[in-house]
């Protein structure tokens, strides 16, 4: 009997684990819609389905949704048999087309869990065998496998709720946290060689507690209990450089690399990947979000993926708002404009370079933020928008999680 209840709990823990990774893989594509629908496309592309790239963007988040829910079912325990068959038949897949790629390596990245954790197709492949493993030892022979307690149908339907309304936000929002390469913090590399000699410069943070001051880069900061004093900027030889770099190519109509316009004083970038799907009223907004930056003494930039002509030709852009923008419109590559920034018109600061916070389309800065903004340390405005973000999704899946093993 002991022994019985042993095993028992051995199989609970074993399911616990495989949910856990399923709820943690849905929720990291969840909170990103778009690079979730880029993944999806490369597959699409591989195959050479390329009628079905338009539905990629929502099948990949409908797709993300049933992994949190079959992972949140896993570790509440509900609906065990049904759950076990349809865990193990999904794992199944997911192996076999791991070891597709594993065998093939096509250049594209297996998307398992979004922007967060990057793993070879060999390491997806060995994930997927061992979740296969312990959902064996969980679940096999598929009977017998114990019921739930009533409040972990409450605990299911509270989460089912939580990652519902998750990917409503994320669908309307840019993502909480960046795990990109255009992510806060990161510098431009320009085309000009403007710095001469090895010298490389980057930015440090310096904070005080109880008297005492420390020195943090934006990837190791300090918990709430330090305060923010100021930023200081180090040199360093170039072949130390371990920083992340980024480049954003740019040109004029004529064909010039323009990109050293985003790397000097306060810039504001705003992206537009798909212009012929950005409505009237968005493309007045951006132009007043334009008109103030400049009013405000930022260098506006507008990276679109068209021509001139294109542009010229777009009737969703009344002649008031083509006026403000056609000055400063610049040309990029679609898949690099869906990199800076996920949202369709959204809007991007850069000061000296580093990238300070990024904007949803919905929520684009009028002059009043920028004038407030001109004489204060971007980098304390990085922070607060970097550790906002972060707590808020740390808290989410924290929270999830907690309702999940607790109630």
């Amino acid at each position: 009997m002991v022994q019985g209840r042993t095993f028992g709990k051995l199989q609970r823990l074993c399911a616990t684990i495989v949910g856990l990774v399923f709820l943690l893989a849905g929720i990291f594509k969840i909170f990103d819609p778009v690079g979730a629908g880029l993944v999806l496309e490369e597959y699409f592309r591989l195959v050479h389905l390329d009628f079905l790239l338009p539905v990629a963007k929502p099948l990949a988040v409908a797709v993300a949704l049933f992994e949190s829910l079959l992972g949140a079912a896993l570790i509440s325990g509900i609906r065990r048999v049904a759950v076990a068959f349809v865990t193990t038949v999904l794992l199944g897949f997911f192996t076999l087309l791991t070891l597709a790629l594993a065998i093939f390596n096509p250049n594209i990245d297996c998307g398992c869990f979004g922007e967060v954790v990057h793993l070879t197709h060999l390491q997806s492949l060995l994930k997927n065998v061992v979740l296969m493993a312990l959902s064996l030892f969980a679940f096999y022979p598929y009977r017998n496998l114990g019921t739930n307690k009533v409040r972990k149908d409450i605990s299911f339907s509270i989460a089912a709720v939580l990652l519902a309304g998750f990917l409503v936000y994320s669908w309307l929002n840019i993502p909480m946290v960046d795990f990109t390469a255009f992510a806060p913090g990161s510098e431009l590399i320009v085309s000009q060689d403007d710095v001469e000699g090895d010298e490389e410069y980057s930015s440090v943070f310096v904070y005080e507690k109880n008297g005492q001051q420390g020195v943090f880069t934006l990837d190791n900061l300090p918990d709430s209990t330090w305060t923010f004093i100021r930023t200081e900027t180090v040199h360093f030889n170039r072949t130390d450089v371990s920083d992340a770099k980024i480049a954003l190519p740019f040109h004029d109509s004529l064909g010039v690399s323009m990109d050293h316009l985003a790397a000097d004083g306060n810039v504001l970038v705003v992206s537009v990947y798909d212009p012929a799907r950005v409505r009237g009223e968005v493309w007045v907004n951006i132009a007043d979000a334009i008109q103030g930056a400049q009013d405000a003494g930022f260098r506006p930039l507008l990276l679109v993926n068209s021509s001139r002509e294109a542009m010229e030709g777009l009737p969703s852009i009344i002649p008031d708002a083509r006026e403000k923008i056609s000055g400063c419109t610049y040309y990029a590559d679609r898949k690099l404009l869906l990199t800076l920034n996920r949202a369709n018109g959204g809007a991007t600061w850069f000061s000296d370079g580093q990238l300070i916070r990024k904007f949803n389309v919905r929520s684009l800065p009028d002059g009043e933020y920028f004038l407030s903004r001109s004489g204060d340390d971007p980098a304390e405005e990085m922070l607060d928008y970097s550790t906002k973000g972060r707590l808020q999704f740390e808290g989410f899946i924290l929270n999830v999680s907690a309702i999940l093993l607790l109630l």
